[in-house]
């Protein structure tokens, strides 16, 4: 078996980079919007009627990101939102895992309309569930499971506020201007690959830009992670700033989360296993993903939905009705601030979500038989 290891990882970094470019625009584009519109949208949650707030929680679940269901959590802490509408946000989010399915397919028999179309059906389809699951969980006046655990009535904004140290600033500084200004020159090609179009005069400088923005995501994810005190998301952002420095931790995130994604399945599919034989196994064992990509998905955070996404996006024939599991039953990074105030609901959402996703997991892949 020839297997040259740096050449595996070159162009794994790379096929990360493309990706990212698209996941950066996207996000910063949401994470400003939504910036720019949450007053409003608060106000109008609390004018409306309880029988909207699914239908309200479901929209703001189908906003990219996570900042729909960080704010859906912290409406039901303060009593702005039902337990329907809270349950409809989380049903319908994708977490960061909807700019992976917004970029472009590192597979070049996959155009990039298909990852476009199948991020609006998993949408689509979780929109509809969340709505109808919200209603009837309202309607039942259904507010979780009875579980004796201790509650922390911390704010969630308030988490991980304290000083910073010098170095932690110029960190933030160095990454916020580095991620800002790669993502600046890849955009007009990201652009451009929307129509299956790029721009061959600067194509090799555009392959190290993209080596560049993987590389420079990996070392502030993990200085951020784990030398550093985090992040911890915040809807309470004081400016535009302070929302740009929170998309960079969510672009690098994102990026290695894909990186590492990429390297294994491509991996497994093209060394250990082989493509015929990978194929193979997928054509006879579409059951048994749907299940454990809901399995995947429902893991807190949006590590496990961004895996299954990279896997749809990367394995020719990987079944819509999987990624519609991992959809459904994933909460992405909402759901922290949710354990932090409300562990048994947090609880109760992701045990309804897995339950909800198998089942409709396996109703598409029936449909579809």
């Amino acid at each position: 078996m020839n297997f040259n290891v740096l050449s595996f990882l070159f162009d794994n970094l790379v096929a990360s980079g493309v990706i990212g470019g698209y996941v950066a625009i996207s996000l910063i584009v949401v994470n400003v919007l939504t910036h720019v519109y949450k007053d409003s949208l608060t106000k109008r949650v609390q004018s409306s009627p309880n029988r909207y707030h699914p239908i309200i929680g479901a929209l703001m679940g189908a906003i990219p990101g996570c900042g729909g269901t960080i704010a859906a959590s912290i409406m039901y802490k303060n009593d702005k939102l039902s337990f329907g509408g809270l349950l409809a946000a989380f049903i319908t989010t994708l977490g960061e895992g909807s700019f992976v399915l917004l970029g472009a397919s590192t597979e070049p028999s996959i155009p990039i309309d298909s990852n476009l179309k199948a991020f609006a059906i998993v949408n689509i389809v979780g929109l509809c569930v969340g709505i109808i699951v919200g209603s009837i969980s309202d309607a039942l006046k259904f507010k979780g499971f009875n579980y004796d655990m201790y509650s922390n009535e911390v704010e969630p904004a308030d988490i991980g506020t304290g000083s910073r140290s010098s170095f932690e600033k110029i960190i933030e500084q160095a990454g916020l201007y580095l991620i800002l200004g790669t993502t600046l020159f890849l955009t007009p090609g990201s652009i451009m690959a929307l129509w299956g179009g790029g721009i061959a005069s600067i194509e090799e400088v555009t392959v190290v830009m993209c080596l560049v923005m993987t590389v420079a995501s990996i070392i502030y994810f993990v200085v951020q992670t784990f030398f550093l005190n985090g992040h911890c998301h915040s809807v309470s952002h004081q400016n535009i700033r302070s929302v740009l420095v929170e998309s960079v931790m969510d672009i690098t995130m994102v990026i290695s989360y894909v990186f590492v994604g990429l390297v294994v399945a491509n991996f497994v599919i093209d060394i250990l296993v082989g493509q015929e034989q990978f194929m193979s196994w997928m054509n006879e064992s579409e059951l048994l993903v749907v299940i454990l990509a809901a399995l995947i998905g429902v893991t807190p955070g949006c590590g496990g939905m961004i895996a299954v996404a990279v896997a749809y996006v990367t394995i020719p024939n990987f079944p819509i009705a999987a990624l519609i599991s991992a959809g459904i039953a994933t909460s992405g990074d909402g759901i922290f601030p949710l354990f932090v105030s409300n562990k048994k609901e947090a609880l109760t959402i992701s045990g309804l979500s897995l339950a909800i996703a198998i089942i409709v997991g396996y109703g598409v892949l029936f449909i579809e038989m």
